[in-house]
Parts: structure tokens; sequence; C-alpha cells
């Protein structure tokens, strides 16, 4: 059935600013002193506080165990098995032993899930916080530093408890930014990071732990090395000593390389079919521990193995506050960079099963967790991408789900932890590199930039290549101010379009880009794509001047030029009229005297001849009036009577709708336009600006007796009709007004 079409006419007035005003009532609202409610103390207060700083009291008492419970332990205990090979791999990242990775899962785990806000993050140890914090360990602690002189071989031991007193400090300081930021509402900073600038500096990471883990595959000693063009080195120097890799541990990391890829297709054919994915790595890490103790592969093919795990915890031990100077510049990068992938993850499980993150409190709960791990020697964490998925898939509800996680954790450490001093490092480095899959892949996100947006491609390009070479902490750096310039630049060179009215509406489009618009005669209407501010301005003028077809400053020189010689010639003139005043008047006395001595007596014409005098006197007089009388004229000459071309159009409509602020460059700058086309017999008129920047205009004191709120209009179709029926020119015609 067809759809019967309607017609609808819509009347309503012009309104420029002032009648806007007037009928809306606009007025500034009445301000509240803020730190009033700061300070104000009630029961309701304090518990909303305490609600919202730890939102476990929240809803862990509206749990519904007969929904949820099961989900959560299954989720719980399926992130736990991928935890612990993680734990154990992600330590070595970090130049730590594996030991500490364990601690690192369970006690920013069990804090998160007391003060967190998202319901499926899997907090725990992660690839790229582990390599940020293995480059800071690695540079302040290198092995050149613990050469023993016997054998120049390297004293693990007091290299292992330095870097982990260096970690640890580390880890203190980024919670106490996090908790910081967080307390004072800095969450908005991720917005700084924009996605392609995450996922280029993702991808740069995981490049960066692939190479890291390439020593540990091949069972080669490299030399430690951080700061720019380290990467390039490493992968030189396993280059270099390639001939002199342990054939043990290679065979050792390709076997197990093999074994979790296949496992891991096996999970992607029978993912419909299976409960719970098999958990390889699990799997993996125990056959490969069962065969090294069983086979030797320590003692008999040189394949080096985890070592001593200690049983039990650990106690507190508080930070050397001297390291923090040499860690604060590290400490705010990883800080930045964990929440950054936190609340990324957060708000996609978020938005996909319908409950809110509060990013203000994420940083107070991730930076908790890196608080508290730092006093039991745990390193930086945040959340894995990989076990924040299998949270979810596994049926995950809540932070129960991590609760689980931890305390299966926490029973491996106190009992289990010490069956797995056999397993080569080799397989755990299989593990990792296999787990680097994922974020590989967005090397693709090159292709499909290139079609979608080629400017978020330099950004990903720009940031991957900074990562590369200058290492992580300067990578970023450079990532976020090349994204900051970019957007400078962005405003910079912003869309300037000349428009024109559409058929039978009155909406205004790009006459280049739509044939159909046309031009209102008389009326040029002009817009940019982005706000005006003191990096623009004066782009925005020159723009203008460009569009509208008219030398705007050529013209009104010219026109300068004009009225200065029409003003000196007059000065001319009236300096002439006067000399020749005097001089006819010296004139007329000496003919007078000799008329009167010769022929007096002769001729009786004396009266006839003082009458010819007087009025001569008067026309010199005359001459001087008019001479003064036309000097006046310059201020009132026009481009016609000057004899140069008038514009084609007699008004400026100036569409401000893109306007967000306004600053002090920006008013001068509208005010100097106002000016200029006014000096060319052109009205301007602005139009579709909003309330806060007709009150920062209003602030500037951009009004005033030549400007008024009268030249500013709620619409350009409004400036549009207003300027047609007041034009500077003269009467235009009323057709073309109704036809509008």
């Amino acid at each position: 059935m067809e759809l019967r079409r309607r017609v609808y006419h819509v009347e309503r007035p012009l309104l420029n600013q002032e009648q806007l005003e007037e009928l809306g009532r606009w007025g500034s609202a009445t301000g509240t002193l803020q730190w009033r409610t700061w300070l104000q103390c009630s029961h309701a207060r304090a518990r909303a506080l305490l609600l919202q700083y730890l939102p476990v009291l929240a809803w862990l008492p509206r749990y519904p165990m007969r929904d949820w419970l099961l989900g959560d332990l299954l989720s719980g205990l399926s992130v736990a098995i991928m935890q612990l090979p993680q734990g154990l791999a992600y330590a070595l990242l970090a130049g730590l032993p594996p030991v500490f990775g364990l601690y690192s899962s369970f006690y920013p785990v069990f804090i998160y899930f007391l003060f967190g806000t998202s319901r499926h993050i899997s907090v725990g140890t992660f690839a790229i916080m582990s390599v940020m914090v293995g480059s800071v360990t690695e540079s302040l602690a290198p092995d050149e530093d613990f050469l023993q002189d016997l054998n120049s071989t390297v004293n693990e031991t007091a290299r292992d408890a330095a870097r982990v007193q260096l970690a640890s400090a580390l880890s203190v300081l980024v919670g106490l930014f996090q908790v910081g930021l967080g307390l004072v509402h800095f969450g908005f900073v991720v917005t700084y990071l924009s996605e392609p600038l995450v996922r280029g500096y993702t991808t740069a990471a995981s490049v960066q732990v692939f190479i890291s883990q390439l020593k540990y595959v091949f069972g080669l000693q490299l030399s430690s090395r951080s700061g720019p063009l380290s990467v390039i080195y490493t992968v030189l120097e396993v280059c270099w000593k390639l001939p002199q890799s342990v054939v043990g541990t290679v065979v050792t990391a390709v076997v197990a390389g093999v074994v979790l890829v296949l496992v891991k297709l096996l999970n992607d054919k029978l993912q419909r079919y299976l409960p719970l994915p098999i958990p390889g790595e699990l799997l993996t890490l125990i056959g490969a521990t069962g065969i090294s103790y069983g086979v030797g592969l320590k003692r008999r093919f040189g394949v080096d193995v985890v070592g001593d795990i200690p049983a039990g915890l650990i106690p507190p031990v508080a930070p050397n506050p001297q390291l923090f100077a040499k860690l604060v510049g590290n400490a705010f990068a990883i800080a930045v960079v964990g929440f950054a992938i936190a609340i990324s993850l957060g708000k996609i499980f978020a938005l996909r099963h319908g409950y809110r993150v509060d990013s203000n409190q994420e940083l107070v709960a991730l930076g908790l967790s890196n608080l508290i791990g730092g006093l039991f020697q745990c390193f930086p964490v945040s959340c894995s991408m990989s076990r924040s998925l299998v949270q979810e898939s596994t049926g995950g509800n809540t932070q129960v789900a991590g609760a689980v996680s931890s305390l299966f954790i926490l029973i491996i450490i106190v009992k289990l932890g010490e069956l797995f001093q056999d397993l080569p490092k080799a397989v755990l480095a299989a593990a990792i590199i296999v787990n680097l899959k994922g974020m590989l892949r967005q090397f693709t996100d090159i292709c499909s930039l290139w079609k979608a947006n080629r400017v978020d491609l330099l950004i990903w390009l720009v940031t991957f290549v900074a990562t590369i070479l200058l290492n992580m902490d300067l990578g970023l750096a450079v990532a976020v101010a090349f994204s900051l310039l970019l957007v400078v630049v962005r405003t910079q060179l912003p869309h300037y379009s000349v428009l024109g009215q559409m058929p039978d509406t009155d909406i205004y489009r790009d006459v280049a880009e739509y044939s159909e618009a046309r031009e209102v005669p008389g009326v040029k209407v002009f817009r940019s794509s982005a706000t005006v501010y003191f990096a623009n301005a004066e782009l925005y003028s020159d723009a203008l001047k460009q569009r509208c077809g008219v030398d705007v400053d050529h013209l009104i020189s010219r026109k300068k030029k004009l009225l200065k010689k029409q003003e000196l010639k007059l000065k001319r003139l009236l300096k002439e009229g006067i000399q020749t005043q005097a001089a006819t008047s010296k004139g007329s006395s000496g003919s007078t005297n000799a008329n009167t001595s010769i022929r007096d007596i002769e001729s009786n014409n004396l009266e006839g001849s003082k009458a010819k005098q007087v009025s001569a006197g008067n026309e010199l007089e005359d001459t001087v009036a008019s001479s003064q009388e036309d000097a006046k004229a310059p201020a009132r000459s026009t481009l016609k009577a000057l004899g140069l071309p008038q514009p084609d159009f007699h008004s400026l409509v100036l569409d401000l709708g893109a306007l967000s602020f306004v600053d002090t460059v920006c008013i001068k700058s509208l005010k100097n336009i106002f000016r200029d086309f006014q000096e060319i017999e052109v009205e301007v008129y602005m139009a579709a600006c909003h309330t806060p920047v007709v009150a920062q205009l209003e602030a500037g004191h951009f009004f005033d007796a030549s400007i008024t709120k009268q030249h500013l209009f709620a619409s350009v179709h409004d400036a549009v009709i207003f300027a047609l029926q007041h034009p500077r020119s003269g009467p235009v015609s009323p057709v073309l007004v109704t036809q509008l």
C-alpha cells in the first residue's frame, strides 16, 4: 500500500539574538557554591561515598547466587588455569623470578574484586605491562652490574633481589599515580589515547615481547639493553649469536609451540560443543614439567628451567623511596597505559551487558591493586585481553570469578608452586609467543585504516615506529604529542564553504558539493567546519575573503588612496581659492586708487567700479565656502562615486554553528571582518551561534554601538531573509523574499 504524501507548511517569525533571548527569557543560571555541598556531612552522604569507593558493598548483598554462582565458579576456574602459566611466563618478561608472577596474579586480583566496577575484566599480569616493567628493571639493574670476578658469571641472586626491589617500588609508584588521578577525577586522560594510537602501541609492544623471548627460545645469553634502538640492537645480537643456540632448548620451544597452536585450533573447532575450552597451556606446562623431570632436560641437554619456587606467601616490604626519583617517568607512562587498556576493555563489556563503568573509580581500583600489590613484592598489572574474553565467554557475571581465580592461585602459591621447578623456560616463552597471535593480527589495521581514514593510519604508524625505535615510555610520549599535534593541524585546515539554498527548503549546503544548491542573489553565506581560535583565526579571515571573490584588502587600499587623493586635491583648491581672494583684493584696491586720482574728474563711473569690486569679493567667498563643504565629501564617498568596482553582494552571513568556544583572538578577528566588509559597503550578520558562544562574546565586549545583537540570528535562513529585507544598497524585489 502506497503511503500518502503529506505536505507541511511551517511559518515562524525571524528571530535575531535579542528577540530570541526575550522570547526564551534567557539569563545566566544562578551559581551554587560547590564547595558547600562537598563539606556537607550526613548519614546518606557518608553511605553514598562508601558505596562509591567500595562498590562491592553495593552489588554483593544483592548477588543472585542461584543464577550467577555456578557461572562465576566455572569462569574463575578457567581464568585461573590460564593465569597460572601466564603469571609464570610474564614474570620472565618483567625480568623477575617466575614466583613473583604468581604473587602478581593473586594480590591485585583480590583487591580489584573489592574496588572495581567492571564485572568482566580479568586483572593480573599482562604482556604489555610486563615488558614495560622489564625495560625498567633491565636498564636500572643490568646483568653487567652483577658479574662475579672469578669466572665472570652473573650473580643471579643479587640481580633478582635488586630487580624485585625496583619492580615493587615501581608498582607502588604506579599505584600512587593512579589513585591520585582517580581521586581528582582525572579519568578523562584516557580520551587522549585514541583507538589507532592504542592499537599501534600494543602492536609495537607485542613485537617487543616477541623479540624479548627469542633468547629463551634459542637458549642465548644476551646483553641487557634499554633505551632508544634497544630492540634493533637485540635483533642484531640474536642474529649474531644464532650459531650458539642450544638445540635442546630450540626443540623444546618448537614442540611446545606446536602443541599450543594445535590445542587452540581444536578449541576453535569444538567451541560450540565444549562447555569449557581445553586448558592447553596448563596441560602443556604439566606435561613439559613431567618430561623435564623424567628425562633431565637441564642436566642432559642444557635446557634452562624455572628453578626454585618458594612455597608460601612473603610478608609485606616497604619500598625504597630513593628509587622513586629514577622511576617517576616510567611509572606515569605505565600508569596511563595500564589504565587505558583496562578502561577500554571494561567499557566494551559494559556496553555489551548493559551496565556502567566509572572511569575514575577504575583508576582508584587499579591504583590500589598496584599500590597494595607493590607492598607484597608484585610488579605493575593491568587487565589481560585474552583472560577477559575467557572470563566472559565461560559464563562469568561478576568479579566473583576474579576472586575465585585468585583463591586458586593462592592454593598454588602455598602448596603446588614448587612442583613447577623443572618447567623449561622455553615452554613459557612458547606460551607467550603463541598468545601474541591476537595482538600481532593488528597489523591488518594498516589495510583497513588506509581505506577508512589515512590520518588515523598516520597516527598508527607513527606510534608503532616510535615505540619500536625509542622504547615504550618515549614511544608513548611521542605518540600522544603527535596525536595532539594532528588535532591542531586539523583545526588549522578545516573545510571552508560558501553555502547555497536547497530548492524549496530553508536548508543551506555547500554549493561545491550540491549541484542544486543556489546562492541567494546579493547574499554570501560562509561556513567553517571547525571552531575559530588563535591558531586558525587568520586563516579563517583569509579564506573568507578568498571565497567571497572580492579582494577586500586591495579594494580598501584603493579606496583609501582615492579618498586621500581627493582630500589633497580639495585642500589644494581651497588653498588656491584663498590665495586668489587675497590677490584680487589687493589688485582691486590699487586700481581704485589709480582711477580715483586720474579719472575722478573726467569720469562719473566711480560708483560702478566699487560695485564690481564687491561682486568679485562675494564670488570668492562663495568659492571658499563651497570648497569647505566639498572637503567633507570624502567621508560620504561611495565605491561607485569613486569609480571602484562594487561587490556583487550586499550582505555577508557567517554561519558560526561550528564554534564551540571563542577566545580573544577570535573576537578581534570577527571585529576586523565586520570593519573590513562594512568599509566596502557589505553588511555582516552572524547566525546559529550557541548560547555559550554568545555569552563568551558578551564577556569579551564584542557587541558595541556598531555591532549589536541585531546582527546575530537564530538560523542562517533568518539572517538571509533579514539581509534581503534590509540591504544597504537599496530595496530588493519582494518576489525573491517571498520565494525564500
